[in-house]
């Protein structure tokens, strides 16, 4: 619509102004919410759009919804949220999005202004929501004037688009969202261009890798928008690569390169600390990538150049000898254009030795995973993967090997929620219909949000639920064994997931071992969502007798 054209239609409040900027400027199509009185004007916002509207069963499943449909597409996840409990139940998920860098937008209401700070035991009243929030937004802002709503909205995408991203929180006051708001001068978004870094340091950092004899890379996250430049660019370092678990898929399936996620395993640490220059792109070099096993081991001892969008990340986890400001995805590109030769640095023998010592498919760590990821390697090829904090997860991790980036991803990193991965996997469908997607989930931690059920079978949603079913918190279990604690609170009772699955008019099967899962996914019907529960006693046992 041209803005004559605006200028002629009956006056605009604010919740419709909302509505018409996401879609026709910021190209927004889904929107995850929960209806309450304090939100009913943005609805009247909705009436006649063709914005999809999802409605989780509980705040946390809309933010872990629009966290998985972010990661999944590259595109912010949006969510609209009440007043006080919406808010305060959202906070988790706006957490794990925080920690791992994923673009969230959450739009909110609040109060009256004049009764904002005011403790006069309001409906859904919080002493300041904002205040709250802030500690799991980039920023939290609130609405004053429903005429600032676009310089608002894009500054949000200014994050999004320009800078570090995560999730952003506009609280709009209730008695703004029928406010006239004056018709913008443009619909039109600005065009952003990330930062890149300086020309002087891909210079110095290009030396310093074109003059080292045993390079290492280590790519992030951060670099999921570049699998093309990534890929050229350590074949022509000829340099083993450590990609992290939201960088899994950037280098392709099974590339001679790929450590894979493995920083914390002791081959790839030897590596690591024998490396004499190594660059890093769009990492944080947290612990939960490079030292999951909590002991300090991983090291690196060589020049350490760093490349990321953040300055403050920079200096952060490992001592940086040359850091660099910029773009992951157009500094991978600019670096690439300094090596017009490959090098020959032995990298794939440095690589398949660390790989060849890990054993991992040979691990019996591992055993009980191997035939799950072979069976939905075969069976389903293509599939994003979500995980929540679970067994197979933490195994997945170093098991998996994806054909492309943004197909792996859960929340065993950085935050650790539990909870994430049903609601997650619901949000990646949606942004992948063309894509089959399976949520890999425990017993315990499915718990948390299993009422995300009754979504996946209302949208049609074909995901994949397997469930892990080792009858209650494992990995807590072996920690306090490890650590001489009683079990307490661990051994939970669970419910009958089939019973529950058939209530939400969701199908399910229980299996007992590799076989009965194969045939599963070989029958699956992709017509809505397919609850597979696997007894992991007796998939134990099976995969033991069949060794």
């Amino acid at each position: 619509m041209s803005v004559e054209e605006a200028r002629k239609q009956p006056a605009m409040t604010c919740a419709e102004l909302l509505i018409r900027l996401l879609r026709e400027t910021y190209g927004v199509s889904a929107l995850f919410g929960i209806p309450g009185v304090h939100t009913i004007e943005l609805y009247r916002g909705l009436e006649g759009s063709d914005v999809q509207h999802i409605t989780p069963r509980h705040e946390q499943g809309a933010g872990f919804m629009a966290d998985g449909y972010a990661r999944a597409s590259g595109q912010p996840g949006v969510c609209l949220i009440i007043t006080g409990p919406g808010m305060t139940n959202i906070a988790t998920a706006m957490g794990q999005a925080l920690a791992d860098s994923i673009p969230m937008l959450v739009i909110s209401s609040v109060n009256r202004r004049d009764t904002l700070g005011l403790g006069q035991g309001r409906l859904h009243e919080l002493p300041s929501q904002q205040q709250m929030i802030s500690g799991v937004a980039r920023f939290s802002h609130t609405l004053l004037d429903a005429n600032t709503l676009p310089e608002v909205l894009a500054r949000a995408f200014a994050v999004f688009n320009g800078a570090r991203p995560g999730p952003v929180h506009i609280e709009i006051p209730i008695d703004l969202f029928n406010a006239p708001v004056d018709v913008p001068a443009s619909w039109q978004a600005p065009t952003l261009y990330r930062a890149v870094p300086d020309p002087e340091g891909l210079v110095e950092a290009a030396r310093l890798l074109q003059a080292a004899k045993q390079p290492l890379v280590l790519l992030g996250g951060g670099c999921a928008s570049a699998p093309e430049a990534a890929r050229a660019l350590v074949e022509k370092l000829d340099a083993p690569t450590v990609t992290t678990i939201n960088a899994k898929g950037l280098l392709g399936r099974d590339h001679p390169l790929d450590l894979g996620a493995n920083a914390a395993l002791p081959a790839v640490r030897e590596l690591a600390a024998n490396a004499d220059v190594i660059l890093a792109i769009g990492t944080e070099l947290g612990e939960t990538d490079y030292d999951v096993v909590f002991d300090g081991g991983f090291h690196l001892n060589g020049t350490l150049i760093r490349i990321d969008l953040d300055p403050e990340q920079l200096v952060r986890n490992q001592c940086t000898t040359l850091g660099l400001v910029g773009d992951a995805g157009r500094s991978l590109e600019l670096l690439l254009g300094h090596f017009p030769e490959p090098l020959k640095r032995q990298g794939t023998e440095r690589t398949a030795a660390a790989l060849g010592a890990l054993n991992l498919v040979n691990d019996p760590a591992f055993a009980d995973f191997v035939p799950l990821y072979k069976n939905l390697a075969d069976y389903l090829p293509e599939a994003i993967l979500v995980g929540d904090s679970t067994a197979p997860v933490y195994a997945g991790n170093h098991l998996v090997s994806q054909p492309a980036p943004r197909r792996y991803f859960n929340a065993s990193t950085g935050y650790g929620t539990l909870g994430y991965g049903l609601p997650a996997a619901l949000g990646a469908q949606l942004a992948r219909p063309d894509l089959p997607v399976v949520a890999l989930v425990g017993d315990g931690g499915v718990m948390f949000t299993l009422s995300e059920m009754a979504t996946a079978v209302e949208e049609r949603l074909p995901v994949v639920i397997v469930l892990w079913h080792n009858a209650g918190y494992e990995e807590i279990r072996r920690y306090m064994d490890a650590n001489g604690v009683a079990r307490l609170g661990v051994d939970i009772q669970a419910p009958n997931f089939l019973t529950l699955a058939e209530g939400f008019g969701c199908p399910g099967i229980l299996v007992e071992s590799p076989a009965e899962f194969a045939e599963a996914l070989a029958n699956r019907e992709a017509s809505g969502p397919l609850l597979i529960e696997i007894d992991a006693a007796a998939w134990q046992r099976a995969c033991t007798f069949s060794d």
